[in-house]
């Protein structure tokens, strides 16, 4: 079910081109030295937005300490609330018909990932 789920999340639910957007923020957030780990928060997004069906999203075993609260904070105030925001409004895009059903749950999973990525780990 997850292959054809993914399959169907490509071409249909924006799969393709979600990734591809948080792809070209990763390279063009790598230019510069202090936006390296932020990057790297994107391709993770990338990779998770290509296929997120038959994956989940683990926030339990997160690295503790105060470098990934703070890299969270930095990333909700430059920019991922807005990210969070777009998918919670393609998830009610998605919601309006039953056959969308269950990609406004993958885009709920990517908000979680999009508003607190450091220490999140897919799996």
């Amino acid at each position: 079910m997850s292959i054809l789920g993914n399959l169907l999340w490509i071409v249909l639910g924006g799969g393709i081109i979600v990734s591809a957007l948080y792809f070209v923020g990763g390279l063009l957030l790598c230019l510069a030295i202090v936006g390296i780990p932020f990057g790297v928060q994107l391709f993770k997004l990338a990779a998770f937005s290509l296929t997120p069906f038959g994956r989940d999203i683990d926030s339990e075993g997160a690295v503790r300490g105060l470098l990934p609260v703070v890299m969270n904070i930095l990333w909700i105030v430059l920019g991922g609330l807005e990210v969070a925001v777009a998918h919670l409004v393609l998830a009610g895009i998605m919601a309006i018909t039953i056959v969308g059903l269950p990609f406004a749950k993958q885009h709920l999973k990517l908000l979680r990932l999009a508003l607190v990525p450091f220490g999140a780990r897919i799996t």
